[in-house]
């Protein structure tokens, strides 16, 4: 079976799946697209915005990353994810604070640190601001960044862009909570300019050092915190002349505190990220992988795998007597659905128990349980009630 973390940084979560010491880690986990939209599907599967790899280095750093939105896709880079990924590794390997890891990511060489107070401080690398890198079709403009307008559903807006080693668009609003995210988001996040898709940012500028913002990411549409579109957002206000080199930005999940000096200089984006649980996936949810120290044929129980009976065991046609089955414990092995629904052993036991439930009020069912309980007390532990 699977085994994965998950972490969330301002409510942006992954899952996380360890594979560094792995010689071919990317195979190993046996993930593909439709594994992956089954992993973040927050209904059927474990749920999330994406799925994060850490994996053997390939260029002189200290471990990769790959990251996987939710809808199958892999973007460059994700600034929440690698703040979850370096927290993961911080508990993982009990580092202590000032702990750099050097990251490998398809947006470069990416190097957050784990600071005193548990955050994790992140340097970004320096913003792409040439059409060309972000990539879009937008012309650069008087800010030094490409600018423009897009239409979108009958809507024009004034926009600019910036490359995190992923695309981004900021629009600057006047009231950020009146926008139609859903609807402008997903239109923008597929306009012609932008020939990778890109992800939206609508922001709304309190003061020169406070900035709130909506985030429509790529892939996953909306989400309570982006931290590459934070850094995008900074340096894109920062070109225009709305706030200063180092703002705080309120996103829906919290607030992240991002740095730039300028050109050329690196972006820092410091913020939280924390631990919500280990657990494991059984098969049947990916289609049965592949999995590292499982067989690919293997079945687990919790997988909820109906049993398949050996053409031997199979009753003749007519006969009438249905093969003997082997004995089954339903309270271990049927923790996740019935595995014998055509011969389960305790459907008489369980049709008394609907019935008697069917039969009496829940008052009636009350009074029954309390006074069974006085007669056990007052009767003593039975024989079969020892450990």
């Amino acid at each position: 079976m699977l085994q994965f973390s998950k972490y969330q940084g301002l409510g942006n979560d992954f899952l996380l799946l360890d594979g560094r010491d792995l010689e071919d880690g990317d195979r190993s986990f046996g993930l593909d697209a439709e594994a992956v939209r089954r992993l973040c599907d927050r209904r059927f599967g474990v749920g999330g915005d994406g799925v994060i790899l850490a994996l053997p280095p390939r260029q002189g750093g200290e471990l990769r990353m790959r990251i996987f939105n939710a809808d199958g896709s892999e973007p460059e880079m994700c600034g929440n994810g690698i703040r979850c990924l370096a927290r993961f590794l911080a508990d993982s390997d009990g580092d202590e604070p000032g702990r750099i890891w050097q990251v490998e990511t398809l947006a470069g060489r990416i190097v957050p640190e784990l600071r005193a107070d548990g955050t994790i401080r992140v340097d970004m690398g320096p913003p792409l601001l040439e059409p060309a890198a972000v990539p879009t079709t937008l012309p650069l403009g008087p800010a030094g960044l490409p600018q423009g307008e897009l239409e979108v559903e009958g809507h024009t807006f004034t926009v600019a862009a910036a490359g995190m080693g992923n695309p981004h668009v900021v629009i600057p609003v006047e009231d950020v909570e009146a926008v139609e995210l859903e609807r402008f988001g997903a239109a923008l996040e597929r306009h012609p300019a932008f020939p990778a898709r890109t992800n939206v940012h609508f922001v709304q500028v309190l003061s020169p050092e406070h900035l709130v913002m909506r985030v429509w990411e790529r892939g996953a549409g909306p989400t309570l915190a982006c931290g590459t579109g934070a850094c995008a957002t900074l340096v894109a206000c920062h070109r225009l002349g709305l706030c200063q080199c180092r703002a705080r930005l309120d996103l829906p999940g919290g607030p992240l505190w991002i740095e730039w000096a300028g050109d050329g200089a690196s972006v820092f984006m410091s913020g939280p990220a924390e631990a919500v649980f280990d657990g494991v996936v059984v098969p049947g949810l990916l289609g049965e992988p592949a999995v590292v120290g499982q067989p690919p044929a293997a079945k687990s129980v919790a997988s909820a795998t109906p049993l398949t009976r050996a053409p031997a065991e199979a009753a003749t046609e007519g006969s009438s007597l249905a093969p003997a089955l082997p004995a089954i414990d339903c309270a271990t092995a049927c923790g996740n659905g019935c595995l014998r629904p055509e011969a389960c052993s305790s459907a008489e036991a369980r049709a008394r128990v609907a019935a008697l439930l069917a039969g009496r009020s829940l008052d009636e069912l009350v009074a029954l349980a309390t006074a069974t309980a006085e007669r056990r007390s007052l009767e003593g532990p039975r024989p079969d009630d020892a450990a």
